[in-house]
């Protein structure tokens, strides 16, 4: 009997996409033995409260900065979409799509957390395994496990190295007209010179 197939989801702004993301890629990969990981953009975020850049430069960058990776797709199906988006939408479809895959969700510390303020959060457990992406101190682990003890095998840990890289400092340090390439890479950082992102702080 053939293994199901394992499949990841990582969503995310990608606003921009930055190698503590691609870390986070690598190491899925490795740890969970994936077949496929798609790399997600999100639509209209539900819980974000500025506006994303265009879907079209977000998906351009993950290109950039994923798109070589192997078994790494850029799924660009949540900007398509009217409304927000919402993870359990994109579960159900995959699930449609490559019926009897092993589905593995990956998130960070502040999103596992935020876990029950999720839509059907009770059917994203159920219809994937939570991966939390932890730094090197497992402060992450140890909250996880005291959120939701009744679900052991629901959910799972990614080791990942201490970085400080985030999003929200990439942009102000291109605000601030800083060279991103060691956060972002060359190619995303060209990219987003060329495009003129992020030209103001927000």
């Amino acid at each position: 009997m053939a293994k199901p197939k394992r499949v990841a989801v990582f969503g995310g702004a990608f606003d921009p996409p930055h190698l503590t993301h691609l870390a986070l890629i690598e190491t899925a990969l490795a740890q969970l033995a994936l077949d496929e990981l798609h790399v997600i953009p999100t639509g209209q975020a539900w819980h974000k409260s500025r506006s994303l850049s265009p879907a079209v430069h977000r998906i351009a960058m993950a290109n950039l900065a994923f798109g070589s990776v192997a078994k790494v797709l850029i799924d660009a199906r949540e900007t398509r979409r009217t409304g927000p988006s919402y993870t359990i939408d994109t579960l159900r479809e995959l699930q449609a799509e490559q019926p009897g895959s092993e589905l593995f969700l990956l998130v960070g510390g502040d999103q596992a957390r935020a876990l029950p303020s999720w839509r059907a959060w009770q059917d994203v457990v159920a219809n994937a395994i939570i991966c939390i992406a932890e730094r090197q101190d497992n402060s992450t682990a140890l909250s996880a496990k005291h959120l939701y003890p009744w679900l052991p095998d629901r959910i799972l840990h990614l080791s990942l190295p201490l970085s400080p890289i985030s999003a929200t400092d990439v942009r102000l340090r291109v605000a601030r007209g800083e060279d991103v390439s060691p956060l972002v890479g060359p190619a995303v950082a060209r990219y987003i010179a060329q495009h003129q992102l992020y030209s103001t702080s927000t």
